[in-house]
C-alpha cells in the first residue's frame, strides 16, 4: 500500500511538472523571452513564485530547441524573516550557480528611514539587480510574476487608475542592455504552490509579501469570490488581455471617427439590430 502510494504522489509530481513546463513554454514561445545563447539570470525572492520558475528554466534549458544558461540571485536588503543559508545549502546541492548579493544602500536605507515606502526600496532593487546581472554575464533577467500577479495588476489598472494595462511579459531596461522576462505569466499561484511544496526547498519569506494592501486585498477576495462559481476566471481573463479589440473601446486613438473603416461598420451592425 505504501509503495502505491508513493508512485501516485510521484505521478503527481510528474503531472504537475508537464503542466507548468507547457505554461512556461507557452510564455516563452509565444514572447519570444529566450534566445539562443542567452544567459538568464533568474530574481530569486525566496519564494515559492520564483524557486518554481528557477525549476521550470533549469528544466527548460535541458529540453528546449535553443541553447541558454540559467544562473540564480539573491538581493537580501535586510527583510527576510528566515535566515538565508538553508536556500543556499538547497541551491548548492542542487548545482545551480547563485549569487547572494547584500545592497549596502538598502540596509542603510533601513536604518535611516524605516518607514520608507515601497517605491524607494525597489528603486534600490532595481539598481542591484542590473548591478548583479551585469556581474554574471547576463542578458536576460526573470522574475517570478505569475498568473495571478497578471491578473490582479489588470484589474488594479482598471478599477483604481483608469488604465488597460497589466504587467508586461517582456521589456526591456532603459539603455537596452537586458531582456526582463517574466515566462510564469500563464502559471497560477496554485500551481508554483504545489510545485514548490513537491520541491522540499525551504521559503524564506520577506516581511514586504506578507504586507497585503488594502486593494490588493480586496481584488485577491473579489477572485475567491467568483472563482468559487467560476473556476477559470484567471484563464479567461489571461485569454482578454491577449485579445483586444481596440475598436469596441473609449479611445478616440483607435476608432474610425469618419466612419472610413469597413470593420468599424460591419462592429456597429450588431449593437444597431439589437
Amino acid at each position: 500500500m505504501r509503495g502505491q502510494r508513493s508512485n501516485a504522489s510521484y505521478n503527481c509530481i510528474l503531472d504537475l511538472e508537464k503542466i507548468l513546463l507547457r505554461k512556461v513554454g507557452e510564455a516563452v514561445g509565444r514572447f519570444r523571452m529566450i534566445r539562443d545563447g542567452d544567459r538568464v539570470a533568474v530574481a530569486l525572492s525566496g519564494g515559492k513564485d520564483s524557486l518554481t520558475l528557477l525549476e521550470a528554466l533549469l528544466l527548460l534549458a535541458k529540453r528546449a530547441p535553443v541553447e541558454f544558461s540559467v544562473c540564480a540571485f539573491t538581493v537580501e536588503q535586510g527583510k527576510f524573516l528566515r535566515p538565508i543559508a538553508p536556500l543556499g545549502e538547497y541551491l548548492k546541492e542542487r548545482g545551480v550557480d547563485w549569487t547572494y548579493y547584500q545592497d549596502r544602500p538598502s540596509l542603510r536605507l533601513l536604518e535611516e528611514q524605516p518607514e520608507h515606502g515601497c517605491d524607494l526600496c525597489s528603486r534600490y532593487r532595481r539598481r542591484a539587480v542590473y548591478e548583479i546581472a551585469r556581474g554574471l554575464g547576463a542578458n536576460v533577467i526573470a522574475f517570478g510574476h505569475t498568473a495571478d500577479d497578471f491578473c490582479e495588476s489588470f484589474l488594479r489598472n482598471a478599477l483604481f487608475t483608469g488604465r488597460v494595462s497589466a504587467l508586461p511579459p517582456i521589456t526591456y531596461s532603459r539603455d537596452k542592455e537586458f531582456r526582463l522576462i517574466r515566462p510564469l505569466a500563464f502559471v497560477t499561484e496554485e500551481i508554483t504552490s504545489r510545485f514548490a511544496s513537491s520541491l522540499g526547498a525551504p521559503i524564506v519569506p520577506c516581511g514586504c509579501s506578507l504586507r497585503t494592501g488594502t486593494v490588493r486585498k480586496s481584488i485577491r477576495g473579489l477572485f475567491s469570490e467568483i472563482e468559487k462559481d467560476y473556476p477559470h476566471l484567471k484563464e479567461t481573463l489571461l485569454s482578454a488581455m491577449g485579445n483586444l479589440e481596440t475598436d469596441r473601446l473609449l479611445d478616440p486613438r483607435y476608432l474610425d471617427l469618419d466612419g472610413k473603416s469597413e470593420r468599424a461598420a460591419r462592429a456597429i451592425l450588431p449593437i444597431l439590430t439589437e
